[in-house]
């Protein structure tokens, strides 16, 4: 009977998990429980799974509803009869949430909902025949009093609320409402929180605690009969036609396919035609025409605009996916497994991962919305949970400890093994609150299009943008039958498409940068894959890919894509990366490995007998421990998180050891095969993923080879990449070009290139009004250059210290005159419109020889720290501003002939990666450039990293010992002392001795 629970996901208020939920439930010999959350929806899907998966052990059924609470003051609970009513709710907290006004005490009109109000807010003879109010067992002594009760007991019903499970819950919940509200867990009000007895209980204890009022537990059998919640899970619940009916679908998608096969292959080869038309079977026999027709339509919409896109994930292992064009990627070249991506066993839809440009998507979301409606399709939400330094964080707050201390319980863990009691407490809670979830967020890319309306599974949150978000997570809409549609957002696709533009209006050049067989065969992308120099480059620019693609030696596609996945965090933790490194060479030089089996090379002979993809999960589970295709999924998806602890992954699991062993594998074998499948598989690409990555990848690099310079300042434009925005203009310099200040005649909103002269924009200008950076090109474009300082002032609308921030970056200097002469002629020119209003052409006319300028000295070094003050980062060659002349006996060109030498060299920091070995102990990975700006990287293990901490951006002095790895040089530091710059010398000093009135 109780009508009032909740779990972790009421965030920041309730403490049980579902499964904890469960075990109470079981404990306490309760069979039916209603499932209201604080103000969401964002559970009952976890509970069902739980209660379908745990349905041998105890029998649990389910109602729903929400809880609806106001700055954390319950306003009313309303509960659905069926599912009519749950989309009820999630209609009406949807307009709320939409509409972001205050929850009103009363609720709306409910055709299929009951509502319960707090006792003593609303007078009974209020109450619609659907209205009650709940009373506690803490408010049952008020009840002799209360004549509303005598006249209308009928009226009242018996509230439990359930928040926790026992007085650790308790203390939990506490933590969480004092974060919530951020405050000192001391000053917590009391009605911000729950009551302590806000526990499960059995029935018969419920009936117990309000024997006295026999009444009310009639009531509330009587709402807790009618209520149910009818929802199957696993059942397709998406969009089934996109035509109007399925067989226009079918004619469309085989006539569409059929047109992209004849132009991707030879239509009459026979073998191409059996995967063909096999594909398609399946398409039809799993109901998936309309996911694909979907699809299709989203990347027909972005070519009839120009938008470019990139088809990614297992849907590259499509060849009717590849003929639609919703891929670029040829299964068949690729030798794609088909059944990673899609076989008869399989129930839910394939994966189609959609990328689009960051300045596109919101275009594609807005075709998607007005195309199937805010009823039927919305954004897929997921739940951000509290992480071990956040809750660190967060609880320091709540303890009171001031902020060194608590940046210090962050950043050093370890260090505070010996603590007080207060932090003792903090550690102690950090614990239990990690991966509680703590708020509803937006999913990177997931979109979700329904058959029937969107209500019915789930209220909608509305964040800033406007598009509705679901309350649920990708792993709960999958359990629902709800299978998303990825339309994600890269910075790489900009790039590109910058890079085009600029290289046609610079260099009078049409790139068609969708000749992708072409770039193969190139050999500058050739020698700049093989050299690693890959800078701005789409997914191959981080150090530790170019590291990886220097090891390789990689100058071609195969290898590109399989770097493309063994980079990935699984692959080169578990030590797979590395043996696939040493088998690689060691084949290339005409040698032999050792493998674990020979059905391992059997199966992977592409890559030497290394799991490398996602789909090698599914072939050596299938062909090596003779797993069904199904089966063989469910161990390939439930690698990653959620998954894990799930009964179906533990039966899969149990079959694929009782397989090997009647396959009579070694129990050694068996094991080592299970730790290369446990140990990356949820952290790998699909083999079409990574082939997707690897398209773009040698997109990016034909602009670099041929087209450095533009391809550098589209880099920059996009504002993405691994590297900061200084280091991509560090490589244009490298490459040839001059790079000049923002300068009012010269330069855009954003960068610009002419000839080989790039020009920052204003965007780049810290402090610069965005309007004003918009506004300079405008009027130049409209009205002409402009002639002096005095000139602009007449026709642009600027005060006194934007003028200044303009004069000090250099944005006047063509004018001839100093910083110095142009900033005393500004204040001398806001000084005089102060005492007198002049016509827009007199005003500098006359000023200059009224006020003779004073002469001031222009100081270069003084220039250069403006541009770090003003930009981030000097223009000149930063090693002009170290104080020490000192460069070290090496530069990065001589590394490799320096190895096992001990060396020293003075470098520029580029970027590091700290990370932790595996006894938790803190080291990381740095990148520098030399005196000649080439970079080299070091290593920088726990010992050295504790006794010579990176101390921020600027210049170090660095010695260590160089190590080969594969023929790639890295400095393994052993000592490393931060080199000071130069002193600046302000020009502002001077003016400052002249008053300005």
């Amino acid at each position: 009977m109780h009508l009032n629970t909740h779990t972790h996901f009421s965030f920041r208020y309730g403490t049980l998990s579902p499964n904890n939920l469960f075990d109470a439930a079981k404990a306490c010999g309760v069979h039916k429980l209603v499932i209201t959350e604080i103000n969401t929806t964002a559970s009952y899907i976890e509970v069902l799974r739980i209660c379908n998966e745990r349905k041998d052990e105890h029998v649990l059924e389910i109602a729903v509803g929400v809880e609806f609470r106001q700055d954390g003051l319950l306003q009313f609970i309303s509960i659905a009869k069926d599912i009519r009513g749950f989309e009820e709710i999630n209609r009406y907290l949807s307009y709320r949430n939409k509409e972001n006004f205050s929850i009103p005490s009363r609720a709306p009109a409910f055709e299929h909902v009951f509502v319960v109000y707090p006792f003593g807010k609303i007078f009974p003879n209020e109450l619609k025949p659907y209205e009650f109010i709940g009373l506690r067992l803490h408010e049952l002594n008020l009840l002799p009093v209360q004549r509303t009760y005598k006249e209308n007991p009928e009226q009242f019903i018996a509230l439990q609320p359930v928040t926790f499970a026992d007085k650790v819950g308790f203390n939990v919940h506490r933590l969480l409402r004092a974060i919530d509200l951020n405050l000192l867990l001391s000053k917590l009000p009391v009605h911000q929180q729950a009551r302590e007895n806000e526990i499960l209980v059995s029935d018969q204890a419920l009936e117990n605690s309000f024997c006295q009022y026999p009444v009310l537990i009639q009531q509330t059998k009587k709402i807790f009969a009618a209520v149910s919640f009818d929802m199957k899970l696993g059942i397709d619940k998406n969009k089934k036609d996109v035509t109007g009916n399925l067989q226009s679908d079918w004619d469309q998608l085989v006539g569409r396919a059929w047109e992209g096969f004849q132009k991707r292959y030879d239509a009459g080869n026979e073998i191409m035609r059996e995967r063909f038309d096999r594909e398609l079977g399946i398409i039809r026999q799993k109901n998936f025409c309309s996911y694909y027709l979907i699809a299709y339509d989203l990347v027909r919409f972005a070519d009839e605009h120009g938008y470019d896109h990139v088809g990614r994930g297992s849907g590259a292992n499509s060849m009717v996916a590849y003929c639609l064009g919703i891929t670029d990627v040829d299964p068949i070249e690729l030798d794609l497994y088909f059944e990673r991506f899609l076989n008869t066993e399989r129930t839910s839809p394939p994966d189609f991962d959609i990328d689009f440009s960051w300045k596109d998507r919101n275009h594609i979301y807005d075709y998607v919305f007005s195309k199937y409606g805010t009823d039927h399709a919305c954004l897929l939400g997921t739940h951000v949970t509290f992480q071990r330094r956040s809750v660190l964080r967060e609880l320091g707050k709540v303890f009171g400890l001031p902020k060194d201390e608590i940046d210090d319980m962050v950043d050093n863990p370890i260090a505070n093994q010996n603590r007080d009691h207060i932090r003792d407490l903090i550690f102690r809670y950090a614990d239990r609150l990690h991966e509680i979830p703590s708020m509803i967020s937006i999913h990177a890319g997931g979109v979700l299009i329904t058959d029937k309306p969107i209500y019915q599974y789930t209220a909608l949150e509305y964040p800033p943008k406007d598009y509705p978000v679901a309350h649920f997570d990708m792993h709960q809409a999958e359990d629902l039958g709800i299978y998303k549609l990825d339309i994600l957002s890269q910075r790489g696709l900009g790039h590109i498409k910058e890079s085009v533009r600029l290289i046609k209006e610079n260099k009078g050049v049409d790139v068609d940068i969708h000749r992708f067989h072409y770039f193969k065969k190139d050999d500058k992308v050739r020698e700049l894959l093989k050299s690693a120099r890959a800078m701005g480059c789409f997914y191959v620019e981080s150090p530790a890919m170019r590291q990886l693609l220097g090891k390789l030696r990689c100058e071609d596609y195969l290898t590109l894509v399989a770097a493309s996945s063994i980079i990935r965090p699984g692959v080169a933790q578990s030590g797979m990366m590395r043996t696939y490194i040493e088998r690689f060479h060691a084949v290339r030089n005409g040698g032999t490995y050792s493998s674990i089996h020979p059905k391992m090379d059997e199966l992977m002979k592409e890559t030497y007998g290394v799991m490398v993809y996602q789909e090698d999960v599914i072939k050596v589970a299938h062909h090596f421990a003779g797993l069904t295709l199904t089966e063989a999924d469910v161990l390939r998806r439930g690698m990653s998180g959620k998954f894990r602890s799930r009964k179906e992954f533990d039966r899969v699991r149990e079959s694929f050891f009782r397989n090997c062993a009647e396959r009579g594998y070694p129990q050694a074998i068996t094991d080592r095969v299970w730790f290369e499948i446990e140990s990356f598989s949820g952290y790998s690409f699909a083999k079409g993923h990574s082939a997707s990555y690897a398209v773009e990848s040698y997109q990016s690099l034909f602009l670099k080879a041929h087209y450095p310079l533009e391809f550098m300042v589209g880099v920059i434009n996009n504002f993405g990449g691994f590297y900061s925005t200084e280091f991509y203009f560090h490589e244009a310099r490298m490459s040839g070009a001059q790079i000049e200040a923002p300068c009012v005649n010269n330069s855009e909103h954003t960068t610009s290139i002419r000839g080989t002269c790039i020009y920052m924009g204003f965007i780049h200008l810290k402090s610069l009004e965005s309007g004003l950076a918009e506004r300079i090109p405008e009027e130049r474009k409209k009205n002409g250059v402009f002639r002096s300082l005095s000139h602009f002032l007449k026709r642009v609308q600027i005060g006194l210290e934007q003028v200044r921030l303009l004069i000090r970056i250099g944005a006047f200097r063509f004018s001839g005159k100093t910083k110095q002469q142009l900033l005393w002629e500004a204040m001398l020119y806001f000084s005089e419109v102060k005492t007198r209003v002049l016509t827009s052409y007199e005003i500098f006319d006359d000023l200059e020889a009224s006020n003779p300028l004073p002469v001031l000295q222009h100081n270069a070094i003084e220039d250069a720290f403006d541009e770090m003050e003003l930009l981030g980062f000097p223009l000149c060659d930063p090693f002009e501003l170290v104080s020490s002349s000192e460069r070290g006996n090496v530069l990065s060109e001589d590394l490799k002939s320096n190895t096992g030498k001990m060396v020293s060299i003075m470098g520029y920091m580029v970027a590091y990666k700290p990370t932790r070995t595996k006894k938790k102990e803190n080291m990381f990975f740095g990148t520098f450039y030399d005196c000649h700006g080439i970079v080299f990287d070091t290593v920088h293990f726990p010992d050295s990293a504790a006794k010579f901490p990176l101390r921020g951006r600027g210049f170090y002095f660095i010695k260590g010992y160089v190590m080969d790895d594969f023929g790639v040089p890295i400095i393994e530091a052993r000592w490393m002392e931060k080199v000071p710059m130069k002193k600046k010398v302000s020009t502002e000093l001077l003016l400052n001795q002249f008053s300005v009135s």
